[in-house]
């Protein structure tokens, strides 16, 4: 395809879709999401804040040093301390990229700035011009543009193309926009800018009115090239706009949007369930594109329809986005390479040779208990392997809880602390709340729970139960995956998993502080 027909896909499902409450991921988890964005062939990955935390920093230096094929993003304020830890952050990157920002809207330069139009069109400059100094690929974002001065907008544009910045990027910060309006700001800037020729114009859009998607695509029909979005649409408040959405529409509908991405859709569906159990965030069913009732037809006229001729009720293939694309069902007599093999398949790979053997040791005992093991199974069996493997402080013995009718719920719970074994017991209102208070009594954490979701994996009633605890403890927000057969089990090993996270201490300030 041409350079002027191609849509670059920037993914920023790790920068800003981290920044949902709640929704932290570790190193490893970052570098798991980060791999399997570049086998999706994302353009640019945004990898993180490298100044927001010492955790970030060394998520984006890993990210950066580990990639190869997609460009490598750190996003930086228009600081200098900023600008130089995201240089530092992308030293080895095979292709790096800076991303730097300002607001420009009245509100936010009065209010949260507390400076005048000329000073932010200074720093802005001075901030692109150092951040072409460490590397050659500098991308320029206007904060809350959609509630900036357009011309205002074009001045500090112009002058920061002048001063090095390739890829200009125009957020809808608040989700304030509609596609209409939206399209006419880029199609105005692009007209009315006289060096706008030599940048990429680039958009990213909130859906706090759940307009993100209608924007974006508004936005490329006006004549932006690279769009800003996030696997499921992750983010803070509302979200963001979605990749999976983003993509297929624009696949889907070229013969309006005369476009095409360089993404494999076929990797699509594994990233989303990636980025789901890796924050313990939901898809829920009728999710476009990734969630369970996309390709899902339940009247009769539809299935008629569909059996008849597949296109009268279907605009897409569901392999087309990663759905069912091998039916290799694993089961007891299932060995060790075609567990690996499958794992390959899914985008989850192993560091060591001891994490694989510790996998398949579970893989072993779920298909003990499970006739058959679907591609699910296999991810929740991979995150709960891993979360076993973080935990140091707190690992679970055993559990044993009393529920019966009339009675009050009884957990009696045995626990290794830093090696040493301790016992606890308590009530509660049901087994769940019965053994988190078991636990809680050997634990002492202090921690609120925040969320507690239990969905079921796969259907059947010997289906895994994937479980996520979300604890808050003096500021600090963790989430705690676990999945077993056995609910209870399943919820234990959660808040365990959080409570081990809690005792890391690894914090993570807010990009926006």
């Amino acid at each position: 395809m041409s350079d002027n027909n191609k849509v670059i896909i920037f993914d920023t499902t790790l920068r800003d879709g981290e920044q949902s409450p709640g929704a932290s991921m570790t190193r490893d988890e970052k570098l798991r999401v980060a791999k399997q964005l570049e086998k999706m062939r994302v353009d640019v990955i945004e990898a993180g804040f490298a100044i927001a935390s010492q955790g970030d920093f060394e998520s984006v230096k890993a990210i950066a040093e580990a990639v190869q094929n997609s460009t490598v993003c750190s996003l930086s304020r228009a600081l200098d301390a900023d600008i130089d830890r995201a240089g530092e952050a992308l030293l080895n990157a095979n292709s790096g990229r800076i991303h730097t920002f300002i607001a420009t809207s009245p509100i936010h330069m009065k209010y949260k700035l507390q400076m005048q139009p000329d000073q932010v069109v200074a720093q802005a400059v001075h901030a692109v011009k150092r951040a072409r100094n460490l590397i050659d690929d500098v991308e320029f974002s206007l904060e809350d543009a959609s509630r900036s001065e357009l011309d205002f907008m074009c001045r500090i544009i112009e002058q920061v193309i002048d001063a090095g910045a390739r890829t200009i990027n125009i957020p809808d910060t608040v989700g304030y926009a509609v596609p209409e309006e939206f399209a006419y700001t880029i199609r105005q800037l692009i007209e009315r800018i006289p060096n706008a020729d030599k940048a990429i114009f680039s958009v990213h859009c909130h859906n706090d009115l759940g307009l993100a998607v209608a924007n974006s695509l508004a936005a490329v029909g006006a004549g932006a090239r690279q769009v800003e979005c996030t696997i499921n649409g992750l983010g803070e408040r509302a979200g963001n706009a979605s990749l999976e959405e983003i993509v297929m529409a624009i696949r889907t509908r070229k013969d309006m949007l005369g476009v095409e991405t360089d993404i494999d859709t076929t990797q699509i569906v594994p990233a989303s369930r990636l980025i789901s159990s890796v924050t313990g965030f939901p898809v829920q069913p009728n999710k476009a594109i990734v969630g369970a009732n996309a390709f899902a037809h339940e009247s009769g006229i539809h299935q008629d329809g569909v059996l008849k001729h597949r296109e009268t009720y279907e605009i897409m293939t569901a392999q087309d986005v990663g759905w069912n694309t091998n039916r290799m069902v694993l089961g007891k007599h299932s060995g060790r390479a075609a567990f690996r093999s499958r794992l390959d398949e899914l985008g989850t790979t192993f560091a060591t040779d001891a994490e694989l053997n510790s996998a398949f040791a579970r893989f072993k005992e779920l298909a003990d208990k499970k006739h058959e093991i679907f591609d699910e199974d296999l991810m929740a069996l991979v995150s709960d392997t891993r979360a076993a493997a973080a935990s140091e402080k707190f690992k679970l013995s055993s559990l044993a809880v009393t529920s019966q009718t009339g009675e009050t719920p009884l957990a009696k719970v045995v626990m290794q602390v830093e090696g040493e074994e301790v016992q606890a017991e308590a009530m509660g209102s049901g087994p769940v709340d019965a053994a988190f208070k078991a636990i809680e009594a050997i634990a002492s954490s202090e921690a609120e729970l925040q969320l507690y979701s239990v969905n079921a994996i796969t259907q059947g009633t010997d289906s895994q139960g994937e479980v996520t605890v979300r604890l808050e403890n003096g500021g600090r927000i963790v989430n705690g995956l676990g999945a077993d057969t056995d609910i209870i089990i399943a919820s234990a090993k959660a808040y365990i998993h959080a409570l081990n996270m809690l005792d890391a201490n690894i914090q993570k300030a807010h990009p926006q502080v």
